[in-house]
């Protein structure tokens, strides 16, 4: 007969322990290894394999550790943990370390029976994570089965990347070069986003009929949007790619039970029917209440979280009314911005070139009058090309127009115009860094004097005739020499691979210099990027010079390797700017002042009016209130507009021309200004409610959390410590500032470690490490460059590091070192009487209710309890002093058969102690059942049924005695 097995019962099977979980079935044991990953689980017939009940084993007398070999014991438990037993169901399991304020959304999210977020925190504070931890926890609750991500294509890979490296979550991507290949494997009649319940969906291809049908009707029942703010559409202008867009997520938005996640930095782009449209994607109310009355802020407080920089800089401190700072967080994102605007003059040979064009386009805009669109679109094509660069202005100048033909001068969504203007709002132009043709006049003559305009361009290439580029090779040079590692951004690929080229032949072979442009697919930018630090390498006289335009302005990581923005072109939408700068001005970005640089012409009519009118109006209405604010792209172009209109009717500027340019660029401004001080006034206001809408999860809810999670899951001083000393032990080589004590970043040659630990090591970041002696980098932040270790307990290299000292541990028979044992006897200073530390490791059995049915899970929990004197007369200590004995020294040696024949004493009456642990273990667990219900304390329907119950006996992983220092000639 076959013996029946509770969840969470300990069994042996296969030569190993193994914890039965609660999918198990009489017939069919379902096992995941004692200390194992979800990864481990197996399936055991008991009709077929031999298994037995089982006891963890005891500690062996005979195998003593150290001082260090409790601490390294239970930090190596604790890593290991992938099933913690608190509220987070995926936080033991992922491998980033949330910040505590990013834990904000999640407990905002928890609170709703179906999840509705808008999530629109400032650039650079970690929007993708908080998403992706709201994610991560409802799939492992069950509240969630399947996952879609939409997002603008160029973002795709890297949400991929981020969901799958970051929460073990592993998404296909569907793109329009993906399809075909993923509907080949489909069955008959069978939808792609039913064969995978994960997906990354361009926002672009879904929008399409047939696939934008497919989709809404196998969509998964959790979906996130990316820069949803390029998905919704106001109510009296838009275009057909929002619109698209628009219709789409209101079909999905339309089913009440399905959650969806809205992540944008920029909810508000100055169109008030906009931001209500987006609000109304969350709830229908929402698109007409009033948010400005009290009863409307909490209702948006539920649901809406917007925060910049400084809310979140400093976090859980006494001034945010907690008690003290023993929570505090202080996260360092770059202090400022540096801005420098740096001037050049044309060469007298570009001056007569630019004069003789803008001549050329004067006369067609006079001539075709207002009945033809296209002179006009010539005209802001010729000089923003050949402002840019003479490259840009011979190409422009050899291609014809693809808008002959357009009528009804400077109106409608021309895309062309919109293109050449730098419009944000129109999605359809993401990125795209093409040169518009201009469209000669009727006739040869035209079509010749534009090719010798042309030909005059080609000539002026170079540093010698293009004074832009000279100062830009000035610039560039000055960055690197303090270290810096700029991006240049252009606004035309003509443009960055001409840059390229110079910078190239200018700066020499030991500087790396490379271009991305819109010529590459989002996959081969980011594989650009990569080739970047890789062949530069991670020494710090490594140099590294990256040419780019606007394709990669929005939304991709590049703080990791870049620390300056160079705008080379400067754009005639300030959002622009802000978008170049904030990607590298970020979380993760290691040095405190990122640098600007505006590259911009005095002499060429147009630049800089566009950066006193629109750039620096920017700059400080950001200062003022640490957050950008953007306008329409109407209100933005009619400056530049003006100032064009000015320069083809007035031609070359100067003494009274200049000032009445300057009367044209004021009245213009002036326009701009109403607009964009009514927008930073309503952003102003937006803040007040983002403090308010903030603060519906209080500090103190955040720090409850906090605290229970770093109690069960480690601190980051102790992963430090842990890290850096099993590697040495172990026999790596270490070398930087946190080599031997204290915080900072250090590298590990593992060269000389097992065998088994690097085999294990190259999975997480290479397998050439031990082949090319490469030293893994260890940093104390935990957002890191691909190849590099952060010190969190989520970590891959960390979590190796910590299996294998587990295992060994466990292991007696281990060959080579092994830092952690199960037992010790130390003689310290840090106790005046006989006292014992007992490592010991719970088990919980949790009913977890969802919407989906209730879900029977296995969770453990390692706890230190410490007593004084013997077992049968245990006084037992509070749990802060029993943490307290892991950092207890050994003042002087103990002998080895005394601390055999203490630790033999000890071990033979421990039995004494045990109606102790089990009490303990029902306290633990009526904790965490109140922990799960506070932070379910909205959600009526999840909290009913919810159980959490200790499974017995709780395992007495290690033991450890602590003796006065005179006790051993005592007796």
């Amino acid at each position: 007969m076959t013996a029946s097995y509770t969840a969470g019962a300990l069994v042996t099977a296969r030569d190993r322990e193994w914890i039965v979980l609660p999918d198990s079935t009489p017939d069919m044991l379902v096992l995941r290894p004692l200390g194992g990953t979800e990864d481990d689980i197996a399936a055991v017939f008991p009709a077929i394999e031999t298994v037995r009940g089982a006891q963890f084993a005891p500690p062996s007398a005979a195998d003593l550790g150290n001082a260090q070999a409790a601490g390294m014991l239970r930090s190596a438990l604790r890593i290991g943990f992938r099933s913690g037993a608190g509220p987070f169901r995926s936080l033991a399991g992922i491998a980033v370390e949330p910040r505590a304020y990013q834990l904000v959304p999640l407990l905002m999210a928890l609170r709703q029976p179906t999840v509705r977020m808008l999530i629109s925190d400032d650039v650079g504070i970690g929007k993708t994570v908080e998403a992706g931890l709201i994610a991560s926890e409802l799939l492992a609750q069950g509240e969630a089965a399947r996952l879609a991500v939409l997002c603008p294509p160029a973002l795709a890979e890297q949400w991929q990347d981020e969901l799958r490296t970051k929460f073990g979550i592993d998404a296909e991507l569907v793109l329009a070069s993906t399809v075909s290949r993923l509907e080949r494997g489909l069955d008959l009649g069978q939808s792609l986003f039913d064969r995978y319940p994960n997906v990354v969906v361009s926002a672009d291809f879904i929008k399409s009929t047939r696939h934008r049908d497919d989709f809404v009707r196998h969509c998964p029942d959790l979906v996130i949007v990316d820069e949803a703010h390029s998905c919704v559409s106001a109510d009296d202008t838009a275009s057909t790619h929002h619109q698209l867009r628009y219709e789409l997520l209101k079909r999905i938005a339309e089913d009440e039970e399905r959650h969806l996640i809205l992540v944008t930095a920029t909810p508000h782009s100055g169109k008030e029917s906009a931001f209500r449209n987006l609000l109304g994607l969350i709830r229908p109310e929402f698109r007409t209440a009033d948010i400005s009355a009290r009863r409307g802020r909490e209702l948006l407080a539920r649901h809406f979280i917007q925060r910049k920089r400084a809310d979140v800089r400093e976090y859980l401190t006494k001034e945010d009314g907690l008690a003290d700072d023993r929570l505090a967080e202080r996260t360092a994102f770059p202090s400022d911005r540096f801005f420098k605007d740096e001037t050049y003059t044309l060469s007298p040979d570009y001056r007569a070139l630019l004069d003789d064009a803008i001549a050329y386009a004067r006369d067609r805009v006079t001539e075709a009058g207002d009945t033809d669109r296209s002179a006009w679109l010539s005209a802001i094509t010729l000089l923003r090309s050949l402002v840019s660069s003479p490259r840009a202005a011979a190409q422009s100048l050899r291609t014809r127009s693809s808008t002959a033909g357009a009528r009804s001068a400077r109106s409608g969504h021309d895309p062309a115009l919109a293109l050449i203007q730098d419009a944000v709002e129109n999605d359809a132009l993401e990125g795209l860094d093409v040169v518009p043709g201009v469209d000669p006049a009727l006739g040869d003559a035209s079509t010749a004097h534009l090719a010798e305009l042309a030909a005059r361009a080609e000539r002026l290439e170079g540093p010698a005739a293009d004074r832009k580029l000279k100062a830009l090779i000035r610039h560039v040079r000055a960055l690197l020499d303090d270290g810096y590692h700029p991006i240049v951004f252009c606004r035309f690929i003509a443009t960055a691979e001409y840059v390229a080229e110079a910078l190239e032949s200018a700066l020499g072979p030991h500087t790396t210099v490379r271009a991305v442009t819109g010529t590459l697919s989002p996959q081969q930018r980011l594989g650009r990027i990569e080739d970047i630090a890789r062949e530069a390498g991670d020494l710090p006289a490594a140099r590294r010079v990256l040419v780019a335009t606007d394709c990669l302005s929005e939304g991709v990581n590049l703080q990791f390797l870049f620390d300056a923005i160079v705008h080379y072109d400067l754009a005639w939408n300030p959002t622009r700017h802000d978008q170049r700068e904030g990607r590298i001005d970020r979380y993760g970005q290691k040095r405190d002042e990122v640098r600007v640089i505006t590259l911009y012409g005095t002499d060429n009519g147009i630049d800089g009016k566009v950066l006193e009118v629109l750039i620096k109006k920017h700059r400080q209405i950001r200062k003022d209130l640490g957050v950008s604010v953007s306008v329409p792209d109407e209100t933005s172009t009619s400056v530049t507009d003006s100032i064009v209109e000015w320069l083809l009717m007035n031609g070359r500027q100067d003494g009274q021309q200049e000032f009445d340019l300057d009367v044209v660029a004021t009245t213009a401004a002036a326009r701009l200004d109403a607009e964009w001080n009514s927008a930073a006034a309503r952003e102003g206001a937006s803040r007040s409610r983002s403090r308010f809408a903030q603060r519906a999860i209080q500090p103190g809810d955040v720090a409850r959390e906090v605290a229970a999670i770093r109690a069960a899951l480690g601190r980051a001083g102790e992963i430090h410590s842990f890290t850096r000393n099993a590697l040495a032990a172990l026999g790596g080589v270490l070398r930087g500032p946190g080599a031997r004590s204290g915080p900072g970043d250090f590298t590990a040659d593992v060269s000389g470690t097992p065998a088994g630990l690097r085999d294990a090591l190259a999975s997480a970041v290479g397998g050439d490490i031990a082949e090319l002696n490469r030293p893994i980098a260890f940093r104390t932040t935990p957002a890191v460059a691909r190849g590099e270790a952060a010190l969190v307990r989520t970590d891959p290299v960390v979590g190796a590091l910590a299996g294998h000292v587990l295992n060994a541990a466990l292991d007696p028979r281990t060959e080579g070192a092994r830092p952690a044992r199960r037992c010790g006897v130390i003689t310290t200073t840090a106790v005046t009487e006989h006292t014992t530390l007992l490592l010991v490791r719970y088990r919980f059995q949790l009913t977890l209710p969802s919407r989906t049915g209730r879900r029977q899970l296995v969770a453990e929990d390692a706890r230190l309890l410490a007593f004084q004197g013997p077992p049968h007369r245990a006084r037992w200590l509070p749990e802060e002093t029993a943490t307290r004995l892991l950092d207890a020294e050994a003042t002087e040696n103990t002998h080895p058969h005394f601390g055999a024949r203490t630790m033999e004493r000890l071990l033979s009456r421990l039995s004494a102690c045990h109606d102790h642990l089990e009490t303990h273990g029902e306290r633990l667990a009526a904790d965490l059942d109140a922990s799960h219900r506070r932070v379910r304390t909205a959600n009526d329907e999840i909290v009913r049924g919810l159980r959490v119950a200790a499974q017995k006996p709780a395992d007495v992983l290690g033991a450890y005695v602590y003796l006065p220092a005179t006790a051993e000639e005592a007796v």
